[in-house]
C-alpha cells in the first residue's frame, strides 16, 4: 500500500533527530517519535522502513507511527515530535472506551495468539479506532479497576445445562444433608487426593529478623502418595489415611475400618462420594470373599454426587482446608506425610470443627434453575 504521509527529511532535519536519540536528555515521547522519523525518512540509503517494521523495532503502534508521518507532513518537524497539541497530558478514559476494552478483554485472543498482553490489548483499540492512541499502562489500569487480569483464567468444573440426570443426584444429597441427625445412621463423606512428595537438595537457610525464609528452586520429586479424606461433617469428625496408591484393593480397606472400626455401633452408614471408578460396591468383591463383600456392603448406603458436581461432597471442603493447612509446603516422604497429617487431624478433631452447610433444595431450585429441565405441557 502507498503510504499517504511520506517522510523526506533534509540533511539539517535528520542531524538534529539523530541528536536527540544520541543524546536521550528529551521526553520519551520525544525520542520515539524522532525514532520514527529517521526510521520512516525516504531518502536514507535502502529507503524508508515500513511501518510493521518500525512498530517491531520500537515496539510502538501503527497509529502512533501513522500519526507522527502525518503531523511532520502537514504541521512540521516540532509538531511531529510533541506528544499531542496542548501538552502531554492524556485525556481521561470515556466509561465507552473503557467498555470497549473490558468487552475486548473477555473476548478469545487473536488467532496465533494464546491470550490477550496489555500491550496486544493497547494496540487492537487504536486499530479498533476506539482510540487515537493507548498506552500499555492505561490497560492496566482500566483492567485493574475492573479487576480483569489478562495473563490469568480460572479453572471450574461446569454442570451441564439442563440435566435431570444431575439434579436428581444434587437433591439426593441436598436431602441427605439436611435430614435429622442420627447417630445409628450417620452421614459420612468420603473423596481423595494425591500429594507430590519434594526432596530438598539443599538445606533451607531459616528465616530471621527482616529476613524470609530462603528456600532453593531446585527439588526433587519423590514419588506420589493418595489421601483418603473420611468425614462426618455433623459432628466434626475426621480421618485421613495416607496410601502409596488409589486403587479399588485400597477403597475396600478404607470401607472395611470403617464399618468396622470407625462405625462398629452404627446400624448403617450413608456414604456421599464422587463417581470415580473405584467408588462402587465392586470394589469390595475384588478384595474380599463374597460373604465377607456382602456383609459389608449391608451396611452402608451409597449416594453419589453429581458428575461435574463433586462440590456438593462436604469431604472436598475439608480436604482444601487440609491443602492449605498442612500440605502447602515441601513433604519429602511417606512418613513425614502421615505424621504431620496425623498432627493436623487431631488437632482439627479436638477442636471439633464442623461444616456448617446452609445450601438447601429450595436454594438450588431457584439459584441453579437453568440446571433443571424445561417441562412442556
Amino acid at each position: 500500500m502507498v503510504k499517504k504521509y511520506v517522510v523526506s527529511l533534509s540533511e539539517s532535519e535528520r542531524q538534529s533527530l539523530e541528536q536527540i536519540v544520541t543524546t536521550g536528555k528529551r521526553a520519551a515521547y520525544t525520542i520515539n517519535h524522532a525514532r520514527i522519523l529517521l526510521k520512516a525518512d525516504r531518502n536514507q540509503p535502502n529507503g524508508s522502513w515500513r511501518d510493521q517494521d518500525i512498530k517491531e523495532a520500537l515496539d510502538i503502534s501503527l497509529r502512533t507511527i501513522e500519526r507522527v508521518r502525518q503531523r511532520f507532513v502537514e504541521e512540521g518537524l516540532e509538531a511531529a515530535l510533541k506528544c499531542r497539541p496542548g501538552g502531554g497530558r492524556k485525556p481521561k478514559l470515556t466509561g465507552e472506551v473503557e467498555a470497549h476494552l473490558v468487552a475486548l478483554r473477555c473476548s478469545k485472543a487473536p488467532d496465533g495468539k494464546g491470550r490477550w498482553t496489555l500491550r496486544l490489548l493497547a494496540d487492537q483499540m487504536v486499530e479498533l479506532g476506539y482510540v487515537e492512541q493507548m498506552s500499555h499502562e492505561s490497560v492496566r489500569q482500566v483492567l485493574k479497576k475492573n479487576e480483569l487480569q489478562p495473563w490469568r483464567q480460572q479453572c471450574w468444573v461446569i454442570p451441564p445445562e439442563q440435566s435431570a440426570e444431575f439434579v436428581w443426584r444434587m437433591e439426593a444429597v441436598l436431602e441427605v444433608y439436611h435430614s435429622a441427625y442420627n447417630s445409628k445412621i450417620p452421614v459420612i463423606c468420603i473423596d481423595e487426593a494425591t500429594k507430590q512428595l519434594v526432596k530438598e537438595t539443599r538445606v533451607p537457610i531459616p528465616a530471621e529478623p527482616g529476613q524470609p525464609e530462603r528456600v532453593d528452586y531446585e527439588y526433587e520429586r519423590n514419588g506420589t502418595a493418595n489421601l483418603f479424606m473420611v468425614c462426618e461433617p455433623m459432628v466434626g469428625w475426621r480421618r485421613v489415611e495416607v496410601t502409596q496408591r488409589r486403587t479399588a484393593l485400597d477403597y475396600a480397606h478404607l470401607l472395611k475400618t470403617l464399618v468396622d472400626a470407625d462405625y462398629a455401633q452404627a446400624d448403617k452408614l450413608i456414604v456421599i462420594q464422587d463417581n470415580l471408578n473405584t467408588h462402587s460396591p465392586a470394589s469390595l468383591y475384588k478384595a474380599f470373599e463374597p460373604q465377607e463383600a456382602q456383609r459389608i456392603l449391608s451396611r452402608l448406603e451409597f449416594c453419589h454426587t453429581p458428575k461435574h458436581g463433586s462440590g456438593l461432597n462436604m469431604a472436598e471442603i475439608e480436604l482444601s482446608i487440609l491443602s492449605r493447612q498442612c500440605l502447602d509446603r515441601r513433604i519429602e516422604n511417606l512418613e513425614t506425610l502421615k505424621t504431620e497429617v496425623a498432627a493436623w487431624q487431631d488437632n482439627r478433631n479436638h477442636a471439633e470443627t464442623w461444616i456448617d452447610w446452609r445450601f438447601t433444595t429450595a436454594d438450588a431450585r431457584v439459584k441453579l434453575h437453568r440446571l433443571y429441565p424445561s417441562i412442556i405441557d
